[in-house]
């Protein structure tokens, strides 16, 4: 079993997006969203570290005047993942290091999902691991939610935005929604971004495919806990609402 492992949360904060530019900036409460993710990341304690990566000089000046640890990436990358490994190279992580890709735009991040997917790596033979959770059938047609389907040791089979499997006689099915977190070893990481970019990745616009169709496994995890992500900025309203209510 391997036990000397260290993991390192990352997240990626890229100032421009088509539907919200700026968005780690953003105002929930008084703070920007990159600290609300940052805040939540850092209460799991299986992480080493915390640490924004960011292409904008913004989000770093913001970053230092709240103590949040920040890292300054090229403003090129394809993908928050080429990101992600720009960072854990300017920190100099080593390749047995686990890193996880923590989504900058979910505010209510609960610190139990980071526990959740940084826990098969005590098995040497795990080297890349997300989470899923299981959704309904109206969940399951939006295509937005992407989808996954995994064998029965819990590697994934497949992502795709469409509803898998077809349940061909039009019956209720059982569905299980992909949740964007993903842990990787640094090796594998490496591996990931030299790879460029695949066939069935930029059908379905789903990085994580390239790593299925490279066959390198992904061990899906399930949790009980909810992804919330902000999307646009009237996303905010309801972070705000569910903020409220934890408090009350």
């Amino acid at each position: 079993m391997d036990k000397h492992y260290k993991c390192y949360g990352i997240i990626p904060a890229r100032y421009e997006s088509t539907r919200f530019p700026g968005k780690p900036l953003a105002d929930i409460a008084g703070k920007p969203m990159f600290w609300h993710v940052y805040n939540n990341a850092k209460k799991c304690r299986e992480l080493s570290m915390v640490v924004l990566a960011t292409d904008d000089k913004r989000i770093v000046s913001a970053a230092k005047a709240l103590d949040v640890p920040v890292v300054e990436t090229r403003p090129d990358h394809p993908s928050g993942t080429d990101r992600i490994l720009e960072a854990a190279q300017i920190l100099n992580l080593s390749d047995d290091s686990i890193i996880v890709n923590i989504q900058g735009d979910e505010p209510l991040l609960n610190p139990e999902m980071l526990t959740q997917i940084v826990k098969p790596f005590i098995s040497p033979q795990i080297h890349v691991t997300t989470l899923a959770r299981k959704i309904t059938n109206n969940e399951a047609a939006n295509i937005n939610q992407v989808k996954v389907v995994f064998s029965k040791t819990g590697n994934a089979l497949y992502f795709s935005r469409m509803a898998i499997p077809c349940y061909r006689d039009g019956e209720d099915g059982i569905f299980f929604g992909h949740i964007g977190l993903y842990a990787f070893r640094m090796s594998t990481l490496k591996e990931f971004v030299s790879l460029g970019q695949s066939r069935l990745e930029v059908a379905e616009k789903l990085e994580q495919l390239r790593l299925l169709e490279n066959d390198i496994a992904i061990h899906v995890v399930l949790t009980e806990h909810e992804s919330i992500g902000v999307d646009r900025p009237e996303d905010i309203k309801m972070i705000l609402e569910i903020l409220y209510k934890r408090k009350i």
